[in-house]
């Protein structure tokens, strides 16, 4: 990944009640909601240890999070996204590619929840690559749902946006079955964790499935065709949704290798744009117009 300056964010810990910050201050001060109240299930022992953070990077994350930025009241469409930053399962690029986009759909009407998952190729990591990051997604998913009216939030456009390992991430819950435990006793866990849609960003191969059946969710795939690591995911899903006859929209530019972020950066007037693409795609799909029905999988 690019590496980029990071800049920390003051951070509230919030694990229940209401919330009532302006937009103003929580753009200043994101509230930080953790994922489980006592920390990811059988490693609560260390959810009080803290994370690391310089320059672009935020790494051992031990107690999953999402940080919460909401859009103007007035503009607040009812739509909202869990973004997913990539960091190769090392370091999650958390300004870059969490806080940056997150900003970016605000202006749309979208509220926006960056995801701190747990890093499994990070250095002496006890998590597995094809667990950890899938529990913290789904209960992300779920969390989110069960806060809907909370954050004025319509439960059948809730989408995600994952970036390089954060679009793994995010197919890991996409292309699988999100039905919640009915017998769970944290009512949470009993939600449905599908997204409604879902935008993947250079993704990488992990949690994309040999084929996709008629229940993936609408897809905006995005990547330049000489990215060595990840065009080729697009390109699959390309044709699998096209075979499972599920909507979806690719943008496969010719130049910008991987890890381009919001393409604020790049002198390649293509990806300087490509953010564009995604809210036309939103827009043109009907995901910020909260008068259309949409299937709630809660």
């Amino acid at each position: 990944m690019i590496k980029f300056p990071f800049t920390l964010f003051l951070s509230v810990i919030f694990f229940y009640g209401s919330f009532s910050t302006s937009h103003a201050i929580a753009q200043t001060n994101p509230v930080v909601i953790p994922l489980w109240a006592n920390g990811a299930p059988g490693f609560e022992n260390r959810r009080n240890e803290p994370e690391q953070a310089k320059d672009y990077w935020v790494k051992n994350i031990h107690n999953p999070s999402l940080t919460v930025f909401l859009p103007p009241k007035e503009k607040a469409t009812g739509a909202a996204v869990i973004i997913c930053p990539g960091g190769g399962h090392r370091e999650l690029v958390f300004n870059a590619e969490g806080v940056e986009p997150a900003t970016f759909l605000n202006k749309l009407g979208v509220a926006a929840f960056v995801l701190k998952y747990r890093l499994s190729r990070e250095e002496n990591s006890p998590y597995s690559i094809d667990k950890h990051p899938r529990e913290d997604a789904y209960r992300a998913m779920r969390l989110v749902r069960s806060r809907a009216k909370e954050f004025n939030i319509d439960t059948g456009r809730i989408g995600m946006l994952g970036f390089s390992a954060g679009g793994e991430v995010v197919a890991m819950v996409a292309y699988a079955p999100g039905k919640g435990d009915a017998t769970a006793t944290d009512p949470i866990d009993r939600l449905n964790g599908k997204p409604n849609f879902q935008m993947l960003i250079y993704p990488g191969p992990l949690g994309i499935p040999d084929s996709i059946g008629s229940d993936a969710p609408p897809a905006f795939l995005l990547a330049a065709n000489n990215d060595a690591c990840c065009s080729e995911s697009v390109v699959r899903l390309l044709k699998d949704y096209r075979a499972a006859k599920v909507p979806v929209e690719v943008h496969l530019y010719t130049q910008g290798s991987h890890g381009f972020n919001m393409g604020n950066r790049s002198k390649l007037a293509s990806l300087q744009t490509w953010p564009q693409r995604m809210a036309d795609w939103l827009a043109d799909n009907n995901f910020l117009d909260p008068a259309i029905g949409h299937k709630n999988h809660e």
